[in-house]
């Protein structure tokens, strides 16, 4: 039977790029070799696209994986869309900028390839808090209370609300991930220098108030009829869950499942279902909710639709604790991505 050629994406021009370099060696290492041959593609941190040994060597395990790859052929994307018939389909693992935002995603329509992930207007809406938020209150899910901020009106936002905002607040980059560039403002006298460091990474700002609430993440798995994992809780070791506590961190803890009673967790997966469906998500997304301590109810706080991906990242963890383990995942989403292709293949193109 023929292997089918998966090509691993990795990298990029993001706040992420370290992150996306552990998932792509989780995955390198764990993609069943009896029915896949990897072609790894490492895009730099200055947007410079290296293949197969170039590529590896942007891991840290690089050594260890080159062993383990049978093809050792470059392939290069996307000069034609001919050239990229090399391989079956895509796995892109670029987190954050340039990667989960929709620009991968219509690079690769382009070249009609099939790919891991949602499409461009899932990346796109999922990537950007201000536009995903709009989009999830339209719906009539719940959300806290949030103000955008371009950078150029920082200076008119701390005059005009330096002292009425409902402290504490989160200051975020609006298209960004992996915690980067957040900050938790306790005050007035934090509110500026907060969003000139989110100013850092982004052009758009979002400034949400702060709740009182346990942290629930649950994974989804789909297409068109996607499903739903147990939900976990994070325990942050720091004051929230950032940078440090996600990827540096060994203190924060993973409540898997989640200790919710049967209601509660009913009422968690159905709204990470419709969180996922109403930003016309596909294949894979991890979506995180708040649920406040005091009135008992749930928010919806993001989704990431190519979330962390390592063995130890909360998307396959979940998975595996409702009976999905990582190689079976990466052999789902790969049949996903190649069933949606196939869908739209069938479209007319011609009138």
């Amino acid at each position: 039977m023929k292997k089918i050629r998966v090509g691993v994406i990795f990298g990029g021009r993001s706040g992420e790029h370290e992150v996306s370099l552990r998932s792509a060696e989780s995955i390198i290492k764990s993609i069943d070799r009896a029915k896949y041959d990897v072609v790894p593609i490492g895009i730099t941190h200055e947007g410079r696209w290296l293949t197969s040994k170039n590529a590896l060597n942007l891991l840290p395990a690089k050594d260890a994986i080159q062993k383990t790859l049978t093809s050792g052929e470059s392939i290069t994307l996307p000069a034609e869309p001919s050239a990229s018939e090399v391989v079956d389909v895509i796995f892109p693992v670029l987190h954050g900028t340039y990667g989960e935002d929709g620009t991968i995603q219509g690079l690769l329509e382009l070249a009609n390839v099939p790919y891991v992930g949602a499409g461009v207007l899932g990346s796109a809406v999922g990537m950007d808090k201000d536009v995903m938020k709009r989009l999830f209150r339209e719906a009539g899910l719940p959300i806290v209370d949030y103000w955008t901020v371009r950078k150029s009106e920082i200076d008119s936002f701390v005059e005009k609300h330096f002292g009425t905002l409902p402290y504490p607040l989160f200051v975020k980059p609006a298209n960004l991930g992996s915690s980067v560039g957040i900050t938790k403002v306790h005050g007035p006298e934090e509110l500026r220098k907060a969003l000139d460091t989110a100013a850092e990474y982004d052009r758009k700002l979002v400034v949400e108030q702060g709740i009182d609430a346990r942290e629930i993440e649950l994974s989804v798995l789909g297409n068109d009829e996607p499903i739903a994992s147990v939900p976990g809780e994070i325990i942050p070791s720091r004051e929230f869950y950032d940078y440090e506590a996600k990827y540096v961190s060994d203190d924060s803890r993973l409540l898997i499942p989640a200790p919710l009673d049967a209601a509660q967790m009913k009422s968690a997966q159905e709204m990470a279902l419709a969180a996922f469906k109403v930003l016309e998500c596909s294949g894979l997304a991890r979506v995180d909710l708040f649920l406040e301590k005091k009135s008992g109810t749930f928010y919806v706080n993001e989704i990431n639709t190519l979330p962390g991906f390592t063995t130890i990242s909360m998307y396959p963890k979940l998975w595996e604790a409702s009976g999905i383990p990582y190689p079976e995942l990466i052999d789902r989403l790969i049949a996903l991505a190649l069933e949606r292709h196939a869908e739209k293949n069938k479209l007319k193109t011609k009138y």
